[in-house]
């Protein structure tokens, strides 16, 4: 049986974050009762700019702890950062990562049940985070993004246990998406295997069509650079 276990949940407000005060939600806070989790994401939580943040696809914001000794171990100056929240996940979970995590995976979580949706595009908010003008692309290169799940069936959600109810496509782990978006990126036949996957988000899919139909690689400076 695959399991994986939340050992936090968290809910954070937006507010006013970095030089140019725009709002943000990262700094997210543990809860100590069961919240609902709704198809727009959790009760209390909120998101800064829902042009990017929050919606169906991205209702719940999953990192894996295993993570933050990597990043401690590999940037020791900034090591005392890497510590649940540090990404502005919604759960804190153990026993799994990118790389036993599948694209469609289905979990219940208690009465939740929750579908990956897809891995995060990390955005330079991290790069104000972390206090490193290059950490959304550290966090992009290294495939240690988090993910985020779709809410399929509501209810209360708390620390506890999931469950793998199904696994549709268990050739496309987020490791491997990841190094197809940032590495192997115009990989024709793993980019045409991508876009018909179904369930796969609209946005992912626009965009593995505009790499087969340009081929080339979408620009990412926009969502990357700290803007001036």
């Amino acid at each position: 049986m695959t399991v994986f276990s939340v050992v936090e949940v968290r809910v954070g407000s937006a507010r006013p974050f970095g030089p140019r005060g725009e709002p943000s939600a990262i700094a997210k806070q543990p809860v100590r009762v069961p919240v609902m989790a709704r198809p727009d994401g959790l009760a209390g939580d909120e998101q800064g700019d829902r042009r990017y943040h929050g919606g169906p696809d991205k209702a719940v914001h999953a990192y894996a702890a295993a993570n933050y000794p990597l990043w401690a171990a590999e940037h020791p100056e900034l090591a005392d950062r890497f510590r649940p929240g540090a990404f502005g996940e919604n759960l804190v979970v153990e026993g799994i990562t990118e790389a036993g995590i599948c694209l469609g995976d289905r979990w219940r979580l208690g009465r939740v049940l929750l579908e990956v949706s897809q891995g995060r595009q990390p955005c330079w908010k991290l790069n104000l985070r972390f206090g490193r003008p290059d950490m959304a692309r550290l966090v992009q290169a290294s495939g240690r993004t988090g993910w985020y799940f779709r809410v399929i069936e509501p209810g209360e959600i708390a620390p506890g246990r999931a469950v793998l109810e199904a696994r549709p496509h268990p050739d496309w782990p987020l490791a491997r998406v990841s190094w197809l978006l940032y590495h192997d990126r115009l990989n024709q036949p793993a980019l045409r295997e991508f876009a018909a996957l179904p369930g796969l988000p609209e946005s992912w899919r626009r965009l593995a069509e505009r790499r087969l139909a340009s081929g080339r690689t979408e620009d990412w400076t926009r969502r990357v650079v700290t803007p001036e």
